[in-house]
């Protein structure tokens, strides 16, 4: 029962937002309806195919050029392709603005060397729905990289062998077998990208691009209508799970495995001629534009205000998040170690479909999890401060919303999926025969936990709390609608500093997130290396 009970507290957040869908519309609603709803579905819309493209163009590429060829510089490439994942999609939009933009360097280089003025040449908007796309691309391409390249490393080579005998090219193997069989991890892949996509508020909101999640905040602070703003929410909803329903529908009940019982390494096609340079010019420019580039531009604009940049208030903001991370992170741990652990001990449809519940935060943006967080947050205030005043003559005031309690929650609630399924994969490889050996020694289940699972489990552990520490390091709506009153983080103060075109400024907050971001993606480059070398 605690572990329902606990995957159902988890859950509040997106079943108080769904349940707005099942409430009759308002007046504010049907004002919504007449005159911006159907910006925030196209914008959207279109927004998502940019991106699906992109990333399918980069990352299905990138995958199969490091995978299964050799040329000059695969072997960094495999990995340094994954380093854009440290790059939050609305710091990497507000460096190329600063680049980009009219007074940027790039511009102010060719007027200098043309001598055109203002209106005699033109320059392609960064600020537009085609320029979020581009940002969002060079930052999502790695979640399609990184599976179906996974995916192309474990075809068996027969498959590939026999396409060769029957006359099939380089490109005819990729395109009729290697490229078929790897769909389901291209589709999972799309479909992380494509949430992510749906979750931005940052780079839409900087591009003055309307979409679901901007709406849901000019409703909630603009309109000060919390129910509209929840069905807004309720309608994103909808976009994520039909993402969802779209992967699964997308494998359906196609085999993907091999029926040959001869797997070997690969053996990379060697590229020669312009395909050799090719393939490495194309990998550099995914590189140096995901994160080279804008991290570059980062580290210049820190160092130029480096002495006010780093002071005391820049110690206070890391202070700040980091405390919040810290213990977001470990509540998680903890909570995926009890969900986890308990529906090992105790496993029934119900703790399995409780354990389920509770991972669908991650998909959920982390708009609708503040406004399902908010309502019933100061609902529970309003009560508990109406009987106050009528029984005990005073006013509690806010206990919860408006807290660092509610922040918190709101963390736990959306990337609790992250440690949970952590630690369930480390659960998996211990052997259920340990547990009934212990117990026919006299140990109990925490003892059991504790004295076996525990000591195996580090690495897994350590591995979630630093998944989930990175990702409240990122996250930027949540806090911005929950914060307590002049309580900033790193996002947060990027983000404000930027809104006020102070992109210089902003640089220290920023490249703090993407240093910090960079060691998930270091951990996950050395556990695929690992994997090669015991493949080959």
């Amino acid at each position: 029962m605690g572990v329902v009970a606990a995957a159902l507290l988890m859950s509040l957040p997106t079943l108080v937002v769904a349940g707005h869908l099942l409430l009759p519309s308002g007046a504010v609603w049907a004002h919504l309806a007449d005159t911006v709803l159907a910006d925030y579905v196209s914008n959207s819309l279109i927004l998502m195919l940019l991106v699906a493209a992109g990333t399918l163009l980069l990352g299905v590429s990138a995958a199969w050029l490091t995978a299964m060829c050799a040329f000059p510089g695969r072997g960094v490439f495999e990995w340094a392709l994954l380093l854009p994942l440290a790059m939050p999609a609305y710091i990497i939009a507000y460096t190329y603005t600063g680049m980009l933009e009219f007074s940027g360097p790039l511009q102010t280089a060719i007027r200098d060397l043309t001598g055109w003025g203002y209106g005699d040449y033109w320059f392609p908007e960064i600020r537009s729905l085609g320029g979020a796309g581009l940002m969002l691309t060079l930052v999502l391409y790695p979640y399609v990289y990184l599976l179906t390249r996974a995916a192309f490393l474990n075809q068996s080579l027969c498959v590939l062998d026999v396409s060769r005998t029957l006359g099939e090219s380089p490109w005819g193997a990729f395109r009729r077998v290697a490229l078929p069989l790897a769909r389901p991890a291209i589709i999972a892949g799309l479909s992380l990208a494509l949430m992510e996509t749906l979750a931005d508020y940052g780079t839409v909101q900087y591009f003055g691009v309307s979409t679901f999640t901007t709406g849901i905040f000019r409703t909630w602070y603009g309109l000060d209508n919390a129910p509209a703003a929840a069905q807004l929410a309720g309608v994103l909803l909808l976009f994520v799970f039909s993402l969802i329903l779209l992967e699964r529908y997308g494998r359906r009940q196609a085999k993907y495995h091999h029926t040959s019982q001869r797997h070997q390494a690969i053996r990379r096609f060697v590229l020669s001629g312009w395909r050799r340079h090719g393939a490495t010019l194309l990998c550099a420019l995914m590189l140096l534009l995901g994160f080279l580039l804008p991290a570059g531009q980062l580290a210049l604009w820190a160092v130029t205000i480096a002495e006010e940049g780093f002071g005391g208030a820049f110690a206070q903001l890391a202070g700040n998040t980091l405390m919040l991370a810290a213990l977001a992170s470990a509540l998680a741990l903890l909570l995926a170690l009890f969900l986890g652990y308990g529906a090992r001990i105790a496993p029934s449809r119900v703790t399995t479909a409780a354990t389920r519940v509770a991972g669908l935060g991650y998909a959920v943006p982390g708009t609708v999890i503040a406004v399902g967080v908010a309502m019933p947050f100061a609902a529970l205030d309003n009560t508990v401060d109406a009987w106050a005043r009528a029984h005990l003559g005073f006013s509690t005031g806010l206990i919860l919303s408006g807290t660092l309690a509610a922040v918190t929650f709101a963390y736990l609630a959306r990337f609790l999926a992250v440690s949970l399924q952590t630690v369930e994969s480390g659960l998996g490889r211990i052997k259920p025969s340990m547990d009934e050996a212990a117990k026919s020694l006299g140990a109990g289940g925490w003892r059991i936990l504790g004295r076996i699972h525990l000591p195996m489990l580090r690495g897994a552990l350590l591995t979630a709390l630093l998944l989930v520490f990175v990702d409240v390091l990122k996250e930027l709506p949540a806090t911005l609608i929950l914060r307590p009153f002049n309580f900033n983080t790193l996002a947060v103060r990027a983000y404000e500093l930027a809104s006020d075109e102070r992109l210089a400024d902003a640089a220290p907050a920023s490249l703090a997130i993407v240093a910090v971001g960079v060691l998930p993606v270091i951990l996950l480059s050395r556990a695929i290396t690992a994997s090669r070398q015991t493949q080959e």
